[in-house]
């Protein structure tokens, strides 16, 4: 039996090289057996650091860390089950999108074999699934400051009697921020002291020298941060171009507000929760934008992009810091959150708010704090002042502390469970105090727009209702991949309301998610799912008016659940082809396939909102802009703005809009054909905007101005032409 060299025949071999060919020393392959210590990536780079476990007779084992590359250790094969798993459900997407002759039977077969080939995938390895972070169990003493919860009680009552006839003052305001703070308080736990933030930035500035680096994971999240703002703000006063009613409602009402009436409800339009009007006159107040569309998209836009911190926490709370990432890049990019947001309503105050209460109410039951449900039912008190959709949070809240008790059936934890939901659910009533006492006072005007959808008080039901719902449950749950209504304001009607790579993602990161739970049996995937429909219940129980649904602004909430899942599918097969593949092959092959993908979402989500939602927008809407700027024009050089009249005609420009634009809040520029003999007494010269097809109202105002010129105005926006009837001053005038 031939021995095996030594070191010492390797090193003469190098030496006396004239002799031969050096000894080679033979390759021994890495067992599994041989790394016992779980592997944790420290870079993100594709290395790990490890400990081996040497064992000798003569010694005590001794431990030698060793840095391995990760995929040296593990198979070197190309996940192609999950790669065509992807490229099938692209390929399905594709055939779901706008067409003519499109079905829906091609898109659902090849969905089908994509969730085969991913099925297969996980079963033999190819694809790693990202894991949940681990959980903290700890025990609550479930004890409290009895002074500060009493004092909280009292100044909560006093509160909830000074909130009568609808008004925030100093007085009220002030009793019920001390109540939130002591009920706060009465429950906050204490946490080991740190140093203040005054003194670390004292201590920052003070420095003689700052050390700054950048590295690939800041130079990635400045890239995303830099590509969600240029689509939150590229062209935003254009797009969309035009106010619909619904904007000089919310005008009305922060004129109002700025004019002394501090409302806590605003009845005004069927009733709007506050949170907008104080927002929106804030931005007012601080940047001098004044009653305009864009002091409304401000505030709005403002608010989505708060909206995606929380959504970078939440996918930390799922899997890691990359899922949160990847979910903030999509969400960013996406025409469904950038339309909500653009359009200046209240629409964006509803995933402002349900992000930030399911994030601290996932880390407080996987950390077992307390301070995060304190946090959670803050927001849930906020966000219930914001859009009336937000009322289902509450229910999704408990649903998911029941997913949790069927998952961890223990008295003990019952108990905590129930201490939990309690502080939760009280800080949350405490903030909706205002709105509570609003609500008993007027509970037909606090409810109306919902019982109006739900119930036959405005119309009856189209059909069985239980039809209707099953329908409308559908009907909302295809919207990602097949039809996301017919709302023109808010979306490009009857696409999907996902561009294809994120509906691609979407669908495989929801059988992700399933295969995961059916891993682990861990409740927050199961909740993370059941989310999406309950936060569209606001759109699916529209039971009268079916052909609501689904509408981008009542499912709004469900965009987080959405992204999240996104962010998790391409986190997993992105991550599956760095660690199946040998380095550098498999790193390099992870940053193509996801550059091909996002520059395949930012490209389509470009053109959804940028060219087709705009043109869609434009034909559809009136161009009081337009309007106006005649308005402005007349009034700053030969006429009086009190001598403008804008013609009614049904279907027609809201003429309130006019007056905005123009920047005349508050004045109503309308007059009906029947008033036009009042306007004879009205000296100076008169102009007198009227529809095209209104051929009535031009006769009647010949029959009273003969001499007067009639001129039609050409439109940027071809069927938007209007004509400008311009009546001269009667020679006795002045």
């Amino acid at each position: 039996m031939q021995e095996e060299p030594s070191v010492l025949d390797y090193v003469k071999s190098i030496l006396t090289f004239w002799k031969g060919k050096p000894l080679k020393i033979p390759k021994v392959e890495p067992q599994a057996e041989d790394y016992p210590l779980a592997s944790i990536d420290l870079t993100g780079s594709g290395f790990e650091e490890r400990g081996v476990e040497i064992q000798d007779d003569q010694q005590a084992p001794v431990i030698v860390h060793t840095t391995i590359s990760t995929h040296e250790a593990e198979v070197n094969v190309w996940p192609w089950r999950a790669l065509i798993a992807l490229f099938i459900a692209l390929a399905a997407q594709i055939s779901l999108e706008p067409d003519p002759n499109r079905t829906w039977t091609t898109g659902v077969a090849l969905y089908i074999l994509s969730v085969i080939f991913l099925v297969w995938a996980v079963k033999r390895g190819e694809l790693t699934i990202t894991p949940l972070p681990l959980s903290e169990a700890k025990e609550d003493p479930r004890t409290y400051q009895p002074t500060y919860l009493l004092i909280g009680l009292l100044l909560s009552i006093l509160a909830f009697i000074l909130f009568g006839r609808n008004q925030f003052n100093f007085l009220n305001t002030a009793i019920w921020l001390l109540a939130i703070y002591f009920i706060i308080r009465a429950f906050w736990m204490p946490g080991e002291k740190k140093e203040s933030i005054q003194l670390r930035v004292r201590r920052f500035l003070i420095r003689s020298k700052w050390d700054f680096s950048i590295n690939r994971w800041v130079l990635l999240v400045v890239v995303i941060f830099c590509l969600v703002l240029f689509f939150r703000f590229y062209r935003l006063t254009e797009v969309p171009p035009e106010m619909v009613s619904d904007h000089a409602e919310k005008l009305l009402d922060i004129w109002d507000v700025l004019h002394g009436q501090t409302s806590i409800f605003f009845p005004r339009n069927t009733g709007r929760e506050a949170v907008q009007m104080y927002l929106t006159a804030a931005v007012i107040m601080i940047f001098g934008t004044g009653y305009t569309f864009i002091s409304l998209k401000i505030g709005t836009v403002l608010g989505g992009l708060i909206t995606l911190p929380f959504l970078y926490l939440l996918g930390k709370e799922i899997g890691n810091h990359k899922i949160g990432i990847w979910a903030v890049l999509f969400a960013g990019i996406a025409y469904w959150p950038n339309l909500i947001s653009r359009i200046a309503l209240r629409f964006t105050l509803f995933p402002l708010f349900v992000a930030p209460t399911l994030y601290f109410f996932l880390r407080g039951l996987r950390k077992s704090n307390r301070n995060d449900f304190i946090l959670s039912g803050l927001f849930l008190g906020i966000g219930l002042h914001g859009y009336s959709p937000f009322r289902f949070v509450p229910v999704l809240i408990l649903v998911g502390f029941l997913i949790y008790l069927l998952h961890h059936r223990t008295g003990k934890e019952l108990k905590k469970i129930v201490f939990y939901l309690f502080i939760l659910a009280f800080v949350a009533f405490v903030i909706f105090l205002p709105l509570l006492r609003y609500a008993i006072d007027n509970p037909g005007m606090f409810s109306y727009r919902a019982i109006t959808r739900l119930s036959t008080l405005e119309q009856p039901y189209p059909g069985n209702p239980f039809i209707i719902f099953v329908k409308n449950l559908w009907n909302a749950l295809t919207m990602f991949a097949w039809d996301n209504g017919e709302v023109w304001v808010i979306s490009i009607v009857h696409r999907p309301v996902l561009d294809i790579v994120s509906s691609a993602l979407f669908h495989l990161g929801v059988v992700l998610l399933l295969i995961r739970y059916v891993q682990n049996r861990n409740w927050s995937d199961i909740f993370l799912l059941i989310s999406i429909p309950i936060l569209m219940l606001p759109s699916i129980l529209s039971l009268a008016f079916p052909a609501e649904n689904p509408s981008l602004n009542r499912t709004a909430g469900a965009l987080i659940g959405v992204f999240l899942i996104v962010g998790f599918a391409f986190e997993s097969l992105t991550n599956s082809l760095k660690r199946k593949v040998s380095y550098p092959k498999g790193a390099i092959a992870s940053i193509c396939l996801g550059l091909v993908l996002v520059v395949l979402s930012v490209r389509q989500n470009y053109d959804l909102v940028f060219n087709q939602y705009q043109e869609i927008y434009k034909e559809s809407s009136w161009n009081s802009s337009e309007i106006a700027k005649v308005v402005r024009s007349f009034s700053e050089s030969v006429g009086d703005v009190n001598n403008v009249f804008v013609v009614g005609y049904p279907y027609w420009v809201d003429t309130r809009l006019v007056g905005f634009s123009a920047g005349y809040p508050t004045k109503d520029f309308a007059i009906w054909p029947k008033d036009f003999p009042a306007t004879v007494s009205i000296q100076g010269p008169k102009l007198f905007i009227i529809k095209p097809e209104d051929t009535e109202a031009i006769e009647s105002l010949r029959q009273l101005y003969p001499n007067a010129y009639l001129e039609m105005y050409d439109s940027k926006i071809e069927g938007k032409d209007f004509y400008m009837y311009l009546v001269p001053p009667a020679p006795d005038d002045g």
